[in-house]
């Protein structure tokens, strides 16, 4: 029996070993370790005490936090409603006011109208004005002018309306004359100098010579990047170096309006670019241009030399060997006993050997008046490719891209036309010469014939 109990003993406390903390190991023996379990209990009842009593003084707590905010909340909501009730009442009383505004506004609520209309119009007419490049910061009170008289609590002085009609007065009377100021001036390399500024009326800004654009976005000048032609600049300078009288000079009529006029004729292509744009095929359309003057003048230069010796043989009976109606004075020299027929066939024959030199080169230049607008034709159809490929990856949202495009493919038609134009004219000139020269030997020969004829 008491083994029976020692075991059941055992067994309870072997269970409560895994719940004891790691000091109850170290018990000796079961009374030890039943005085640690006691031990253990109590000090767990202890614990569970003070966390309950903690957790009640909490929920009393959040319980208060819980009413202070309700109490908040209610007092928010009365605040609420004060607040949109002094809304409502202060909607009133701005209505009433504005109605009293208009009332004692009258007729000058109409005049406010066209004052800030002409204000705005004055304003942007000013901006853009190359005498804003030497009278600065006009437009500032403009902007304050506009809105005091589009405010309901504001109004214009007649000081404020006075300098309106003071500016818009300035700007006639500085569109007439013609002013030297210094100021800094930004030079296509970058650079900022400070020089003497020539300003003709509103219409252009002038400096040693160069034509100077007005940034109205950063009210800064500078140079243009491509000038107007040789002799509008030297009229500029002499517009600058004069003192009195009356100076030619060239001025955009645009000007007032933001000078498009100058910047559309400087940014046109000049003549090389132009021919540049023509590309491989352009190149080659004038090397064969080079190459029919060349042959040209050098067919014209030898037709001439054989012009010359014919008209020379033309004078004597004696037959010279260096020009082609000597020759053939020499073959029927050479055939005093021959048949007329005889003699008519040699001095054929004579003429035939002589012809490949007269008209050397025609055919060449026959075939490049004929080729070269082909070629143009060419450039032409290979620069549409170009411009249609661009507008299937990019569309054709740019008009003025896309008709560049179709510009530069038109330059080798024009190349072609202008080489095949010039090279037929080329061709008949010396197509008439050579073929003069073969007349004078077909009509002395003939006449060789004839002689002979008679003397049989």
């Amino acid at each position: 029996m008491k083994m029976s109990t020692i075991t059941l003993c055992a067994a309870l406390l072997t269970s409560a070993l895994v719940s004891l903390p790691a000091v109850a190991q170290d018990a000796k023996s079961l009374e030890q370790l039943l005085q640690m379990i006691q031990d253990s209990k109590i000090s767990e009842t202890k614990e569970y005490r003070q966390r309950q009593s903690e957790f009640n003084a909490d929920k009393k707590s959040q319980a208060g936090l819980l009413r202070k905010a309700e109490d908040t909340r209610t007092a928010e909501e009365r605040r609420s409603d004060r607040l949109e009730q002094n809304i409502r009442d202060n909607e009133q009383k701005i209505a009433a006011l504005r109605k009293q505004l208009d009332k004692r506004l009258g007729s000058l609520k109409e005049l406010f109208g066209h004052l800030t209309g002409a204000a705005g119009d004055i304003r942007e007419n000013l901006k853009q004005s190359v005498v804003s490049a030497q009278i600065p910061g006009r437009t500032e009170f403009l902007g304050e002018l506009i809105e005091k008289m589009s405010s309901d609590t504001r109004l214009p002085s007649i000081e404020d309306i006075e300098k309106l009609w003071y500016e818009q007065q300035r700007e006639m009377v500085e569109s007439s004359r013609i002013v030297k100021f210094t100021r800094s001036v930004t030079l296509t390399s970058g650079e900022q100098q400070q020089m003497d500024v020539v300003r003709v009326g509103t219409y252009n800004l002038l400096a040693d010579g160069m034509y100077l654009e007005y940034n109205t976005d950063t009210g800064s000048v500078s140079e243009l990047p491509r000038q107007p032609a040789g002799k509008h600049q030297d009229s500029a300078v002499d517009l600058q170096s004069s003192a009195a009288g009356f100076t030619k000079v060239g001025l955009d009529p645009t000007g007032p309006l933001g000078g498009g006029l100058l910047r559309a004729l400087i940014n046109t292509p000049t003549l090389i670019e132009r021919w540049h744009f023509g590309g491989l095929v352009g190149y080659v359309i004038t090397g064969v241009f080079a190459f029919a003057i060349l042959l040209a003048l050098w067919r014209f230069v030898v037709l001439f030399s054989m012009s010359s010796g014919v008209s020379a043989q033309l004078k004597t009976t004696t037959p010279n060997l260096k020009n082609p109606l000597g020759r053939v004075l020499q073959v029927a020299q050479n055939n005093p006993k021959l048949d007329p027929e005889s003699l008519e066939l040699k001095l054929h024959e004579a003429v035939l050997k002589e012809r490949p030199a007269i008209e050397s080169g025609l055919n060449l230049l026959k075939i490049i008046a004929m080729v070269a607008p082909l070629l143009g034709l060419l450039g032409t159809v290979t620069g549409m490719i170009i411009t249609f490929q661009m507008i299937t990856l990019y569309g054709a949202g740019d008009p003025k891209a896309m008709a560049g495009g179709i510009s530069q493919a038109l330059v080798t038609t024009v190349l072609g036309l202008v080489v095949a134009i010039p090279t037929v004219l080329m061709h008949t000139l010396v197509n008439g010469k050579a073929q003069r020269i073969l007349h004078v030997l077909e009509e002395q020969s003939a006449g060789i014939v004839a002689d002979s004829v008679e003397v049989k």
